[in-house]
């Protein structure tokens, strides 16, 4: 594959960091605070902060699941991994990508829970959480889905690693430099 391509996982990594601020101030919240958005000078939006919060949460488990199964993941179950297996014609995934070493293989569970400074079980649980909350609270209906505030400390705890997912198994194979994708941010006081 050309390396031009490469712009729609940058995106991704992008997306999945913005979720990652949003997952954060929701963690912190007691009470949702209000929220007003600009585009330029012109304020567009008023309302509660989950105007923004909600749909870059939910944007970023899109691109989580995207980026889990480009690198060869799939859920077992909600707290367990899997390789992926079979694969679309029309997909792209690691598999279709060669390094300086050689072809890239899939991520295995084992790799993708050892960058994590936690236990490797909790990085995989939060992992699995993320596919499987994605098909069953995203992309249909379900009773197979509940918010609630482990869900979010699952969250977040995939909102941070599956950039360095990326980053470990994909840009550092490719011998290629990783994107810049952690958001600058203005401090507040809190």
């Amino acid at each position: 594959m050309d390396i031009k391509n490469f712009e729609f996982l940058h995106y991704r990594i992008q997306s999945v960091a913005i979720g990652h601020l949003a997952i954060l101030y929701v963690l912190e919240w007691n009470n949702v605070p209000s929220v007003k958005i600009f585009f330029g000078e012109e304020q567009v939006i008023e309302g509660r902060a989950t105007a923004f919060t909600n749909a870059a949460i939910e944007a970023a488990l899109i691109h989580c699941r995207a980026l889990l199964e480009f690198l060869g993941l799939a859920a077992g179950d909600e707290k367990t991994l899997k390789q992926r297996k079979g694969v679309r014609n029309d997909d792209i995934v690691i598999e279709d990508f060669e390094g300086p070493s050689g072809p890239l293989k899939k991520v295995t569970p084992i790799e993708a829970s050892r960058p994590y400074e936690g236990s490797p079980q909790e990085a995989e649980t939060a992992l699995a959480y993320v596919l499987h909350t994605t098909n069953k609270a995203l992309a249909h209906s379900t009773r197979g889905f509940s918010k609630s505030n482990e869900a979010s400390r699952l969250i977040e705890i995939a909102f941070r690693g599956v950039p360095t997912l990326m980053v470990n198994y994909f840009y550092n194979r490719m011998g290629i430099e990783a994107p810049k994708y952690k958001l600058p941010v203005r401090s507040r006081n809190v």
